[in-house]
């Protein structure tokens, strides 16, 4: 662990180095981008070769507080979660020194960077503690540098707003983490997660649902996502990417965690994962195609891509309660593919919308318009990231659906199991509609003619911004080609999260898992050289050639406008009209009057229902009754030690009855 926690040390340094230099903007981004990239360096040097060590590598202190202990391990469960967390927070740095530099004239940024790292340590802990007590300190400093974040831009009001919401959110799961705890420690005898005993099965239902609203809200699970639409596009775009990339990653990693623990599960837990994974998934890409802010856009994708990743962990505990090990491991691998795989394409995707923002100044996509060329870098590296988020091969998005796919499909033919269909269908319109999502996306923002001065001016960002979508890019397009051997390289996660004897998983893994997940990965391979030799014969046979550029035919209108494009509204309105029972969006139209129309318009507003329907009206109760019970606070001190004596007497007697 020395490596690891030398890591963790380095985070802290260049934390503390950006807040001591605050004032100085670049010795603030060297500290802080600084501290990262190296803390990333060191961490990947202990963390990649614990994915195959299934011998924890422990590390026990004492402390002076009352409970708990600060215990660390690192397993194959927790290396798989910290590399992705070491490799994005990096990529984010770099990319991160650039874009923070259009703020240092107007503010600080000493305090960003100090938060960013702290957010780095934070989560990096959080991976590999083995004490429900600091687990809980790991997780609070986790939300609260991500806060601190999130209201980079405080002086909006609406990122105030965002701020708030994700804080409240936070910390409601943040309760039920707690109550989750307790029961863990009361059957355990102490805080030592690695203590706890076989549950009784009304404990391990109790401690099931309790993980899942826990840690279902930091991974934004519908109906508890409602803070990821306003947090991550109010953030700065590298920590939009770090906390939909890694972050509510957090979420899948405690879940996986708690349920190692619990032992062999029922069905119905397979089944509610799998109905919440339908829900996100379908829910999330619908509102994302209804959304005209490009951030706003992608975070509902992170509420549709974590409900894929439900979706695989759903099969995966069906097919391990039902005795279909081939599906549960098939189930099991696709999920934890797909993990990795939306660190690389999100976060490849929320750092090109930045690129975006900082080049054009909005991220209205209304405005925008005729970006690929005059942005050809961003633009092509959000077009390989908008491929692989939609799962067309040979991207990585592909393999990891391909194996939920698969896992599900084994189940319906073996079992003739319902909940094998429910996932297909699932999947099937998720990857539909994420496709035409990002037909819309793209077309939109890089394609056709500007729609206002400024994607008319627009520029390319510089090199540190482009090596870190780059980076990622290359990452989608890896991956993708080698599935078998990321595969390879997670099989111990994957044995433990599977359960199975280690004889039986590596029987599955190597005559029935790896051999079609080749042939898909091979073909990909051949499709994309295919691509890349009839490029290269197009330019050998143009080569010395004259080539020339004419505009495409256009019925004779010799002089086509930005007006005359589609919009982001009016391109997705007969999918958002299709689907307006759940999406309930509000139009607003006004059509072309007499024989020569000066103007019409036509735009939607898709509000989230959970917010608008469930949440606000809860939330606006209790602030009427906290109202209400105003003249309970007096400001009178004497008072306040009357409350709190009474309650103390009230729990003396309780407990003394």
């Amino acid at each position: 662990m020395g490596a690891f926690l030398l890591s963790i040390g380095l985070l802290a340094a260049g934390g503390l180095g950006a807040l001591f230099f605050s004032r100085r903007s670049r010795l603030a981004g060297l500290f802080g981008a600084g501290g990262a990239l190296l803390g990333a360096a060191v961490g990947l040097a202990e963390v990649l070769p614990a994915l195959l060590d299934r011998t924890p590598r422990p590390l026990r202190l004492d402390w002076g507080l009352p409970l708990g202990s600060f215990s660390l391990a690192l397993d194959p469960l927790s290396a798989f979660f910290a590399a992705p967390i070491l490799g994005l927070c990096a990529a984010a740095a770099l990319y991160g020194v650039e874009y923070m530099e259009a703020h240092s004239s107007r503010r600080s940024l000493g305090p960003s960077w100090f938060f960013f790292d702290l957010l780095m340590a934070s989560m990096l802990v959080l991976c590999a503690a083995r004490d429900s007590v600091l687990f809980l300190i790991a997780w609070e400093l986790m939300t609260l540098s991500s806060f601190f974040l999130v209201t980079f831009e405080d002086e909006k009001e609406s990122v105030r707003r965002a701020g708030w919401t994700y804080l409240v959110a936070a910390h409601l799961g943040t309760a039920g983490l707690f109550l989750l705890f307790m029961l863990l420690s009361r059957q355990a005898g102490s805080t030592d997660l690695s203590a706890v005993p076989a549950l009784s099965p009304l404990h391990a239902d109790a401690a099931f649902l309790l993980a899942l609203v826990g840690f279902g809200t930091k991974a934004g699970f519908m109906p508890m996502h409602v803070w990821l639409p306003e947090a991550h596009p109010a953030a700065p775009s590298h920590v939009s990417a770090v906390m939909s990339g890694v972050m509510i990653k957090t979420g899948i990693y405690g879940l996986l965690r708690v349920l190692s623990l619990l032992g062999a599960p029922p069905a119905w837990w397979g089944w509610c994962l799998l109905a919440v994974g339908a829900v996100s998934g379908v829910l999330g890409v619908l509102f994302a195609l209804a959304q005209h802010d490009l951030k706003r856009l992608l975070a509902y994708h992170s509420v549709e891509n974590i409900g894929i990743i439900a979706l695989g962990l759903g099969v995966g505990l069906l097919g391990r309660a039902h005795g279909m090990p081939l599906v549960s491991v098939l189930g099991f691998a696709g999920a934890l593919l797909h993990v990795l795989n939306h660190v690389l394409f999100k976060g490849l995707l929320f750092l090109g919308a930045g690129s975006v923002l900082h080049a054009a100044g909005t991220r209205d996509m209304e405005h925008l318009g005729g970006l690929l060329k005059r942005m050809p870098w961003t633009g092509s590296t959000f077009l390989i990231g908008s491929a692989a988020i939609c799962g067309l091969p040979p991207l990585n998005g592909f393999v990891s659906e391909f194996l939920i796919y698969l896992g599900a499909f084994y189940a319906v033919v073996a079992g003739g199991a319902a909940w094998g269909a429910v996932a297909i269908g699932a999947l099937a319109l998720i990857g539909g509609l994420a496709l035409a999502c990002f037909t819309k996306a793209f077309g939109v923002v890089f394609l056709g003619e500007p729609r206002g001065e400024k994607a008319a001016a627009a520029h390319e960002c510089g090199w540190p911004m482009r090596l870190s979508m780059a980076a990622l890019a290359a990452g989608c397009v890896l991956v993708g080609l080698c599935g078998p051997m990321v595969l390879f390289w997670s099989s111990g996660t994957l044995l433990q999260v599977c359960a199975l004897p280690p004889a039986a998983f590596q029987s599955l893994l190597f005559g029935s898992v790896l051999p079609p997940l080749l042939w898909v990965c091979g073909a990909g391979a051949a499709l994309l050289a295919a691509l890349i030799l009839g490029a290269l014969a197009r330019a050998w046979l143009l080569r010395g050639r004259p080539v020339g550029e004419s505009g495409t035919w256009d019925c004779g209108y010799a002089a086509p406008g930005p007006r005359m494009q589609y919009t982001a509204s009016s391109f997705a309105q007969p999918i958002t009209g299709l689907f307006s029972f759940f999406l309930r969006p509000r139009e607003r139209a006004s059509g072309p009057e007499g024989y020569f129309p000066a103007s019409a318009s036509y735009a939607t507003e898709t509000p989230d229902l959970f917010r608008e329907r469930l949440y606000e009206p809860v939330f606006s109760g209790v602030l009427r009754l906290a109202w209400r019970l105003r003249w309970l606070q007096h400001g009178r001190i004497q008072l306040y030690v009357l409350y709190i004596a009474l309650t103390l007497l009230v729990l003396l007697l309780w407990r003394l009855g």
